[in-house]
């Protein structure tokens, strides 16, 4: 299968690339970045392109997708209102009408955060934002489309947010992962597993809101199906 993977030069988008490279479900990855992400492999066909507010000289290029893994992100600290949604929202709906109008069959993933605000009504900025993206990308025709809200993701594999104050924190509370997974079983997961689960839901999900608890489930799925072919 051939994927677009946005997002690849940040933790989410980076550990989603790495376990396509590793999955033979995955024939092709194309990565869409403003830099390049630096990871090198024959699956691998990488566009460098600056302004994502205007895709019409690369949007040939998604064409015959089977899925867009959507793991672009910006971290609200700092940010106006009007900022955070002209990148959550503007963008990743531009993004996407440009996806599905080249690749309509294709499957498209969201990741947002576990507390996202559906109702788009509450306190929270950044939720009330994300909560419009994700209604917005559901009322779209897309064959399918999933909303990962993830929670804690433990990084494997070397992965480091891009947020010098994120990353950290990952440091800090690495150390009592274990602790936190034992408390909060349900509340986190890790890179890997969010990498896995994006594969997974190419052979489709009866939910298309995923937290922590489904995409553990989807990467132990994962984990089976490519055991059987083994």
């Amino acid at each position: 299968m051939k994927v677009l993977i946005t997002g690849s030069t940040g933790m989410v988008g980076k550990a989603v690339c790495l376990e396509c490279l590793e999955d033979p479900l995955i024939s092709e990855i194309v990565l869409i970045n403003r830099s390049s992400c630096g990871i090198e492999n024959p699956k691998i066909r990488e566009i460098i392109h600056q302004d994502f507010f205007d895709l019409s000289s690369v949007q040939s290029e998604f064409s015959n997708m089977d899925a867009c893994f959507f793991c672009m992100g910006v971290s609200v600290a700092g940010m106006s209102e009007e900022e955070y949604r002209k990148i959550t929202y503007d963008l990743t709906l531009y993004f996407a009408q440009v996806f599905i109008s080249v690749s309509p069959k294709a499957i498209f993933t969201y990741v947002s955060g576990e507390y996202t605000d559906s109702t788009e009504t509450g306190r929270v900025m950044w939720a009330r934002v994300k909560g419009k993206t994700e209604n917005a990308i559901m009322a779209m025709e897309f064959t399918k489309a999933y909303l990962l809200r993830p929670g804690y993701i433990h990084p494997m594999k070397g992965i480091r947010s891009r947020t010098k104050l994120y990353a950290i924190l990952y440091d800090v509370l690495g150390i009592f992962f274990p602790i936190i997974k034992w408390i909060s079983p349900h509340k986190v997961t890790t890179s890997v597993n969010v990498g896995l689960a994006h594969i997974e839901l190419l052979n489709g999900c009866n939910k298309r809101i995923l937290h922590a608890v489904e995409i553990n489930e989807l990467a132990e799925r994962n984990h089976l199906r490519r055991a059987r072919k083994s």
